[in-house]
């Protein structure tokens, strides 16, 4: 049996098309049930649709407190079966609650190589810093932003003239790599 993933978006959801691309294959161990973004604006919502997933959208502008919105978040999840939740370029910060109730079974894509430059400006601190090597991870999510265990990494150089922008696309091109490759792992490990 594949194990089921929900995927949290808020943006283009290029990672969203990298999972969807591996859970295409056949002997992938994982498939997308749902995708959930807080914007519906969301570009990524249009490359499920087209990959013919179910996609929801819950703005947390319409709830009054971060704990409503991450309440709705989790009765969606667990609705559409998921045993898994991908968080790929999903713009809030989950309550200690909402976390807890997916540990071990929530993973996160961060551009830089953690636990160095945490947070949403990795590729402004990796070159206001002047680092020669920066990359992306893959995590377990804990209540802490970006502290979870690490599940995969791959570094990339800094090239002198860089720029957030140049820097970020080959970044970027890693985390595709790597992000079905820690789906997998997770999917496979019997959880």
């Amino acid at each position: 049996m594949r194990k089921k993933a929900a995927v949290l978006i808020s943006g283009s959801g290029s990672n969203l098309q990298a999972l969807i691309d591996a859970c295409a294959k056949p002997d992938f161990p994982a498939k997308i049930t749902l995708v959930i973004s807080n914007k519906a604006d969301a570009y990524g919502l249009i490359r499920a649709k087209k990959a013919g997933i179910k996609t929801s959208v819950i703005s947390n502008k319409d709830y009054a407190t971060r704990e409503l919105f991450d309440e709705e978040l989790h009765k969606e999840i667990i609705a559409s079966g998921a045993e898994i939740v991908c968080l790929a370029g999903f713009m809030r910060l989950l309550t200690p609650d909402f976390v807890n109730k997916w540990t071990g079974r929530m993973i996160n894509i961060h551009p830089s190589l953690l636990p160095d430059f945490k947070g949403a400006n990795a590729h402004q601190d990796v070159l206001a810093k002047g680092v020669s090597k920066t990359g992306c991870t893959v995590h377990y999510v804990i209540p802490e932003m970006d502290a979870g265990e690490i599940i995969l990494q791959e570094s990339v150089p800094v090239l002198k003239g860089d720029n957030e922008k140049t820097l970020g696309a080959r970044v970027l091109e890693k985390e595709h790599i790597i992000y079905p490759q820690a789906l997998k792992m997770l999917a496979e490990s019997g959880i």
